[in-house]
């Protein structure tokens, strides 16, 4: 059986996870979050970044002691040990990624069309057939690829910090506006923020699936996990701060490209640049989503939970050629078919029921193996505190939207 090629370093990991949240983060949704939390949407990041930390730190010590494609799936199989439980997971994982790539694809639209106005249905079946066949390379091909565009997203972040600095002079004049009082309906805004901007953080998780191509991935995955969701995390409210310090939440909520709008309305000028810059971040997170769930399509006929034809990886670039493409293939449909709100909501409630799942898996693995040496470990308490969150996160959600 050909294997997948173990060629990743620690800063490539990194980067990968890292490009994937920004991507599909504040690049796309910062001015929907405030639509939804108003001047508190660094409030409503703030909240999102704790529920997804603490999750964090439970797919770092699974990603150490189980460092395989497919992860999630294979975290539920070692803790609960339901099989078709753990198949159920792994297609829910495959179906955020493409779903997520799909809320990436109508982003990149919207960015685009600062430079050139063409048909949407277009546009996204150019993106998602180019970036099919950029993640059919080769994993170091492309991840790399992925590594330097983040680079550029991350100049892109520091840009937009860097024209809106004077306008940080009126801070403590306006800090009022960024500070939450005790009104039920404020942090209900605050809270369906959050769920929204829940979304920004999606790709920590994403991570694990390239564990097998990954060197050395007892050190490097949780150590990568950690410091991507670290670094997005003050960037988000950095960049949330500085887009209301220019603009008003209505006014970002109904941008389609809300940082070249931020940008714009901060130099007077066109935002020719941070657009193009954008418009490489969102590439970079639908190629990160795309080379996800074709991993994890890999690892679950490596189970032997999906037929052969899924786990099938060419001799030449040893990728999942087939998985790929069919990956690919459904990320179009979404995309042609539902609205970017409805994509990033969609994906929350998955990914929070995923989570929820892992947490109580390390729960049972703790409870069942104990410690492990040469792993990185976490107390018990934070997978529980990981299971209340999310659990608590979906239930108030769903109370809201049937209010």
């Amino acid at each position: 059986m050909i294997l997948l090629r173990r060629s990743l370093s620690l800063p490539l990991v990194c980067l990968y996870g890292l490009g994937n949240i920004l991507g599909a983060g504040v690049y796309v949704l910062v001015g929907k979050v405030a639509g939804e939390a108003g001047y508190l949407a660094p409030v409503a990041f703030l909240l999102a970044s704790v529920i997804a930390g603490i999750t964090a730190f439970t797919f770092a010590e699974l990603s150490s002691r189980y460092p395989l494609s497919a992860g999630e799936a294979v975290y539920i199989q070692q803790g609960i040990g339901i099989k078709n439980l753990s198949l159920g997971v792994g297609l829910l994982i495959i179906l955020t990624g493409i779903v997520s790539a799909a809320t990436i694809a109508n982003g990149f639209v919207g960015y685009l069309a600062v430079f050139i106005e063409l048909p949407d249905w277009l546009v996204i079946i150019g993106l998602l057939f180019s970036l099919c066949l950029i993640a059919i390379w080769g994993i170091s091909e492309s991840v790399t690829a992925a590594a330097l565009i983040t680079l550029l997203e991350v100049g892109g972040l520091v840009l937009i910090l860097y024209v809106v600095a004077p306008a940080f002079a009126d801070l403590p004049q306006r800090q009022i506006d960024f500070i939450p009082d005790t009104d039920t309906d404020t942090w209900s805004g605050i809270f369906s923020g959050a769920f929204l901007a829940f979304y920004a953080y999606i790709g920590f998780e994403d991570m694990v699936n390239v564990a097998e191509e990954v060197k050395r991935p007892q050190r490097n995955m949780p150590l990568a996990i950690l410091f991507a969701v670290l670094f997005a995390t003050v960037l988000y409210i950095a960049i949330a701060i500085s887009a209301l310090l220019v603009l008003t939440p209505a006014e970002l909520n109904q941008s389609d490209a809300p940082l070249a709008t931020v940008y714009e309305r901060a130099t007077n000028s066109s935002p020719w640049v941070i657009s193009i810059v954008s418009l490489f971040a969102v590439v970079n997170g639908a190629l990160i989503q795309i080379i996800m769930a074709s991993r994890v399509c890999y690892g679950l006929s490596n189970q032997n939970w999906l037929p052969d034809f899924f786990g099938k990886v060419s001799t030449k670039t040893r990728t999942p050629i087939n998985a790929t493409v069919i990956i690919a293939i459904a990320i179009i449909v979404a995309a042609l078919w539902f609205p970017i709100v409805t994509l990033a909501n969609a994906t929350t409630y998955l990914l929070l029921v995923v989570f929820s799942l892992v947490n109580f898996s390390l729960i049972r693995i703790k409870r069942g193996s104990g410690s492990v040496e040469n792993i990185f470990e976490v107390p018990i308490a934070v997978p529980i505190t990981g299971l209340v969150t999310c659990v608590a996160f979906l239930l108030f959600q769903t109370a809201s939207l049937l209010s």
